[in-house]
């Protein structure tokens, strides 16, 4: 069983060779959109009119980037404008273009610095595609809706730049995973922020909590009555609101939040569950996992505090 695709948010990236469409459509693609680059015309209404497959809801379809420029089969500026509003006024898909230009003499800079032939000039000076691209591509930069002049970009700032403009709620999210671990069995490599939980009061060290999890209840409460509790975990949810939104703006497509113990069964267990339900409550849709919390408890790996209470690390 198929589902008949529905109208479609589709954006075409168009421009001048060397103006940066490959950075842009890489951007989008790394946004969550589908990305395609180069189609041939005559393959764009197979594309839009395949079906989706069964069990694929319209709310899973994603947005669709298309990179057309001169060097595209069967390029004509023109008739791709009459295609956007077919597309448009006949299909009922929301079509938006994104040109991307550029000063003629950064262009030329730019492909002498790469030592790439300009498409449009394989045996003549660089100037002479950019000259005749320019001619080609300009009923597009007219008609397009956004115009991007990449003239003072860096690739970065062109990355930000498309970032800012084609965000879409929740499809540009990173991957927010909240981890818990323990110490005595490795570091998480892939852990983007680390924090240590073995200052708080070690569960390990009650014989009737030892068995159980930071999951339980009055595991929770053991640990919450530990004076540095409430403050410095108060602090690290704090800390994170500030630095999640950060690393988002910065493209990160997944972001990794550890907790270590010794043992990875109880604090950090704990705390990474409130953290995310933290998290959760302030707009973010993180994931939880807990790698060591099935291992089997051992005193060998656990530590007293000095002269502490036996029930205390």
């Amino acid at each position: 069983m198929t589902v008949s695709p529905a109208p479609k948010t589709i954006l075409l990236v168009s421009g001048l060779s060397g103006a940066g469409k490959t950075t842009a459509l890489k951007t989008l693609e790394d946004m969550g959109w589908e990305a395609v680059d180069n189609l041939p015309l005559v393959l764009l209404d197979r594309l839009l009119d395949t079906p989706l497959p069964a069990g694929h809801s319209d709310a899973d379809d994603r947005p669709l980037a298309i990179g057309i420029d001169a060097r595209t089969r069967g390029f004509d500026a023109n008739a791709i404008v009459r295609r956007i509003k077919a597309l448009r006024e006949h299909h009922g898909h929301d079509v938006e273009t994104l040109f991307l230009d550029c000063s003629g003499s950064e262009l030329e800079r730019r492909f002498a610095e790469t030592r790439r032939r300009h498409p449009l000039a394989a045996d003549r000076p660089a100037a002479d595609g950019i000259a005749r691209e320019r001619e080609l591509t300009e009923p597009l930069r007219r008609w397009a809706a956004q115009v991007i002049d990449t003239t003072a970009y860096s690739s970065n700032a062109l990355q930000q730049e498309i970032r800012n403009r084609y965000a879409r709620e929740r499809l540009s999210d990173p991957v927010l995973t909240i981890l818990s671990f323990g110490y005595s069995r490795g570091v998480p490599r892939n852990a983007d922020l680390v924090f240590d939980m073995r200052y708080l009061r070690n569960p390990h060290w009650d014989d009737a909590l030892r068995p159980k999890t930071g999951l339980q209840p009055d595991v929770a409460a053991y640990i919450a009555q530990d004076p540095a509790y409430e403050d410095t975990v108060g602090r690290i949810e704090a800390l994170l609101a500030i630095l999640l939104p950060r690393y988002a703006e910065g493209g990160k497509t997944y972001i990794t939040v550890a907790f270590g113990c010794t043992g990875g069964r109880h604090r950090s267990v704990h705390v990474a569950e409130r953290v995310a339900r933290y998290l959760q409550d302030a707009g973010f849709s993180p994931t939880v996992s807990h790698r060591n919390m099935e291992s089997a408890p051992q005193d060998a790996l656990e530590k007293r505090r000095p002269g502490g209470p036996k029930a205390q690390s």
